[in-house]
């Protein structure tokens, strides 16, 4: 189990608030979805049966907030975190927003991409091997036999429709014991629908858009 105390749970949202804010000027607040799916996660890490949850929410509801939470209170407890999207840009921007929004927490982050030069591809699977990486970002170079973990606890896949059981059954094969999985979609699926897919799955879902997100509009 991934054990946080209420000091460290109230100290993870803060810190997290508080980067957010500042890097976008304005006085931020989590959403109450976004703070019951942060709770939800946080039992979960403490219970004593891997965590397997799906986050819903469109896109703007703030989903990466919350599987950054879960990934600083994982490295709080001394395990890393694994978080695989479907794609090189998606994966640099997480990247880019994790290292603007968990510097402060201490949490070191990685980037592993197909596309970045060999040799900083081996240094960045150096680190995590060495347990010094606390939250690795990165696309299907994720499940390479190269890629390794000194402590892995908790698997967070985005976009999860676009990974098969396999992918996701290789990158928490990586873990110590049996990870936690935190599963995160824009697509809506029906909770029945879910625990066909998935066996005893919990869900969060996150309709709110955070105070001054605007909708997004398709067209």
């Amino acid at each position: 189990a991934i054990v946080t105390t209420r000091t460290a749970r109230e100290s993870i949202g803060t810190q997290l608030l508080a980067a957010l804010s500042a890097d976008r000027g304005d006085d931020l607040r989590l959403t109450e979805d976004q703070r019951g799916a942060i709770e939800a996660i946080l039992d979960d890490l403490e219970g004593p049966s891997p965590m397997v949850r799906l986050l819903q929410g469109d896109v703007g509801t703030g989903k990466t907030l919350v599987a950054f939470a879960a990934a600083a209170a994982a490295a709080a407890a001394g395990y890393q975190t694994a978080l695989l999207a479907p794609t090189e840009l998606l994966a640099r921007q997480h990247a880019a927003v994790a290292n603007r929004l968990l510097a402060g927490s201490g949490v070191r982050t990685g980037l592993l991409v197909a596309g970045d030069p060999v040799a900083t591809r081996r240094a960045v699977r150096a680190s995590a091997a060495a347990g010094e990486t606390a939250l690795l970002i990165g696309t299907h170079a994720l499940l390479s036999s190269g890629t390794e973990f000194a402590r892995l606890g908790l698997v967070i896949v985005d976009e999860q429709h676009r990974f098969g059981v396999e992918e996701r059954a290789r990158l928490l094969a990586k873990g110590a014991g049996e990870p936690h999985l935190l599963l995160m979609t824009a697509t809506p699926i029906p909770r029945t629908i879910a625990q066909l897919l998935y066996a005893d799955i919990s869900t969060s879902e996150l309709r709110a858009l955070p105070a001054g997100r605007k909708p997004i509009r398709t067209v």
